[in-house]
């Protein structure tokens, strides 16, 4: 499993020497055009529609309905700008809208709350996984979320709302944005697991035949964890954030649902540590494995230097050429001398197995 290579420490040169609130996106471009949908819903009433205009939107503002404006491609920056004022949204919280690199975070404002949280997708079933922002903005009847590109993981939650299925169209917009927010959290058990495998399957090869190529691919794995627990770990301040606050935008009702999610967090954060501390000791497997390789060939090769010690001096003797060494002119000289040289090296391994030194 391999994550987007990014950059440990983002490059932000963009934004030198502009004032705050200068709107600029920063990030990669994941889609051609922006796609807004919009569902407006109440217990009773349900609406669905992609929208081609931003300003359609609008008129939802004051309803007393329940509205998700759903924005997938945030380069756009007019339609960033239009929302930002059409809804109050502070320019500095454009501002960090736009930029992708953002670490996770909760802010209240008493007329909105802003949320930007990290998605994870594994793209085409392999092993690339892309770590994607998401921002919401929760009003007193709205839920704003801005994403990076298309994501099918809040399809169920656009199932719900079809059907009317559980509490969704029976409550506020906190209420979807716990559902988003868990959405979310959920689909990293997913990724967890798939890790888990990758990490097994490794932990197999690596005791069994270590390679250069076996070191590598933990340096990697170790870099995808330590990118996972960035765009996981700041998570649990998120929620506990929306737990502990004050905000009458946050309903008592939904608050049991968060702290579900806040466990949860919780549980996927020591699944990397867990998964993280895995791998620290694959490391030591592995300079395990290659020393014990490294010692079972130099046994071998110890074993045949000693065979070849006595051999060595026994033709060391006869190569001397003196004159008067009557074996020389004997005439089975020359097979006596293998006999002598092929029993040695019989004894030695004989004895050499005696000691299960081999």
């Amino acid at each position: 499993m391999q994550i987007k290579k990014d950059a440990i420490i983002k490059k932000r040169s963009a934004k030198s020497g502009l004032p705050p609130g200068t709107l600029i996106h920063i990030g990669d471009k994941k889609m051609e055009t922006t796609r807004i949908t919009l569902i407006d819903y109440d217990e009773s009433h349900f609406i669905e529609k992609e929208v081609k205009l931003v300003e359609e939107s609008f008129p939802f503002k004051d309803k007393p309905t329940v509205t998700w404006i759903n924005i997938e491609g945030i380069h756009e920056i007019e339609i960033i700008d239009k929302i930002g004022q059409y809804f109050g949204v502070h320019p500095l919280i454009l501002e960090d809208i736009l930029n992708t690199e953002k670490r996770p975070k909760m802010e209240d404002f008493e007329t909105y709350i802003y949320v930007t949280l990290k998605i994870l997708k594994q793209i085409n079933n392999n092993d690339k996984i892309l770590s994607e922002q998401i921002s919401l903005i929760i009003g007193t009847n709205f839920v704003i979320s801005l994403l990076e590109s298309k994501d099918d993981i809040f399809d169920p939650i656009k199932e719900r709302i079809r059907n009317g299925k559980g509490h969704i169209r029976k409550m506020g917009p906190d209420y979807l944005a716990y559902s988003i927010i868990d959405a979310i959290v959920d689909n990293y058990f997913v990724i967890m697991e798939k890790f888990g495998e990758k990490i097994e399957v490794m932990t197999e090869g690596l005791v069994k035949n270590p390679t250069p190529g076996t070191l590598k691919s933990l340096h990697d794995t170790q870099r995808e964890l330590m990118l996972l627990r960035k765009s996981v770990w700041p998570l649990r301040e998120v929620v506990n954030n929306m737990l502990r606050g004050e905000s009458t935008l946050i309903d008592d009702s939904t608050l049991i649902y968060l702290r579900d999610v806040y466990d949860h967090t919780i549980e996927i954060i020591d699944v990397i540590e867990g998964l993280r501390d895995m791998v620290s000791r694959m490391f030591d497997i592995y300079l395990s494995s290659t020393s014990n390789k490294l010692n079972e060939i130099m046994k071998v090769l110890t074993i045949i230097a000693t065979i070849f010690i006595p051999l060595t001096f026994i033709v060391g003797v006869y190569g001397m050429n003196f004159e008067y060494m009557p074996e020389l002119k004997w005439r089975w000289s020359y097979p006596f001398i293998w006999v002598i040289i092929i029993s040695v090296s019989i004894l030695m391994l004989n004895y050499f197995r005696k000691n299960k030194w081999i």
